[in-house]
């Protein structure tokens, strides 16, 4: 199964969020008009087209996707491909190798490849990005169910932060964090359509059943802060 509604018209696609998120980005790393991109992940490429116009880039940024979106952003190139296959067969360079809440995804076998593949097509002052939920200290809303999901996956999370950080090297920057203001209404529905990773393999009856928490558990109005980690890899 797939993630094909993370970034779909929820508050991770927002104008404000995108801005608010690349400025953060921009922090951690020198970009100009003539950096190449790639971003490992990119879902419909929202992020990467707003940083493209942002620095005004002279070629077009990478983004590499399992779901080939309808409405993926025109200000990159997009290619639907396996990230293992596209590190293996790619021959250019780049400034930036950006993978946004994705590297939990891969099998743990997998993620040491990736980076090493990565580390391999940076230029000389390039950096791997990664960001991912904050294993210790994260404010989703869930339902119990959801919740005991999501603990277990965040354990595992901070085990393969712990063993980029002890393989590579990597510099852990706390900080990003992004102030939630959505309708309950608005949420069941990203929590119906399995917006998150932990919901994927949940039949109807668990999501019904959790939706009747959450309605039960939140406000008609759910605020949170959307905390992420990230780590930066150099060359």
């Amino acid at each position: 199964m797939s993630l094909k509604n993370w970034d779909n018209k929820t508050w991770l696609s927002s104008p404000s969020y995108i801005k608010s998120f690349n400025s953060f980005l921009l922090k951690q790393i020198k970009l100009n008009k003539n950096s190449q991109i790639l971003d490992i992940g990119c879902g419909r490429g929202k992020i990467l087209g707003s940083l493209s116009s942002k620095l005004s880039l002279k070629r077009k940024s990478i983004g590499i996707d399992i779901e080939n979106h309808k409405d993926r952003d025109k200000r990159i190139i997009f290619k639907k491909i396996d990230a293992l296959k596209f590190l293996k067969k790619n021959k250019k360079r780049f400034d930036l190798i950006l993978l946004k809440q994705t590297i939990h995804l891969f099998k743990i076998k997998d993620i040491k490849t990736i980076l090493k593949l990565s580390k391999r097509l940076l230029n000389s002052n390039g950096k791997i990005i990664i960001f991912t939920l904050d294993p210790i200290d994260n404010e989703i809303p869930t339902f119990s169910i959801m919740e005991k999901k999501l603990n277990k996956a965040l354990i595992r999370d901070k085990k393969i932060i712990k063993s980029i950080s002890y393989s590579f090297k990597g510099k852990i920057v706390r900080g990003f964090s992004y102030k939630v203001k959505i309708s309950k209404k608005k949420y069941m529905e990203m929590v119906n359509s399995k917006y998150i990773s932990v919901l994927l393999g949940m039949s109807h009856k668990l999501i019904s059943n959790g939706l009747n928490e959450i309605k039960k558990k939140y406000k008609k109005q759910i605020s949170f802060q959307d905390k992420l980690i990230c780590l930066v890899l150099n060359r």
